[in-house]
């Protein structure tokens, strides 16, 4: 059997890269402790290969790539020892609360979320974030 097995394909993709890049670590495979150099200089790789993909208009190539980017963002969170899984969920639950003040100041000045321009609700996000 394969070191690295499909066994925990059923789990949340975050969840699992997770379990993948740990696996990988056990055996020597990981980017040196203690230096996050390495590892945010292939979230800036993986960024422009993304940007890359775009650029030649190959959506599956965009698709791998915002793959492998959204993989090297997980081994960064585990290598700070955080949960992938855990700052997602906290990422979206603050996008929720932001969005939703965004749309009570909007009603503060007598516009719905479908009324206002781009500019006016990036005033209000920004307003919300305290900037």
């Amino acid at each position: 059997k394969p070191y690295l097995s499909k066994a925990n394909e059923g789990l949340p993709a975050l969840i699992n890269a997770t379990k993948l890049q740990k696996k990988a670590a056990r055996v020597g495979f990981d980017w040196p402790d203690g230096d996050l150099a390495p590892v945010l200089g292939k979230i800036r790789e993986e960024t422009e290969e993304v940007a890359a993909a775009i650029q030649d208009g190959d959506s599956d190539h965009v698709a791998e790539e915002i793959g492998d980017l959204l993989f090297a963002v997980v081994n960064l969170a585990r290598k700070q020892s955080l949960d992938a899984e855990l700052l997602l969920h906290q990422a979206n639950a603050k996008f929720v609360s932001r969005f939703q003040a965004v749309e009570v100041s909007l009603r503060c000045e007598g516009k719905s979320l479908e009324e206002a321009t781009l500019e006016e609700m990036d005033a209000a996000w920004e307003a919300t974030k305290g900037g």
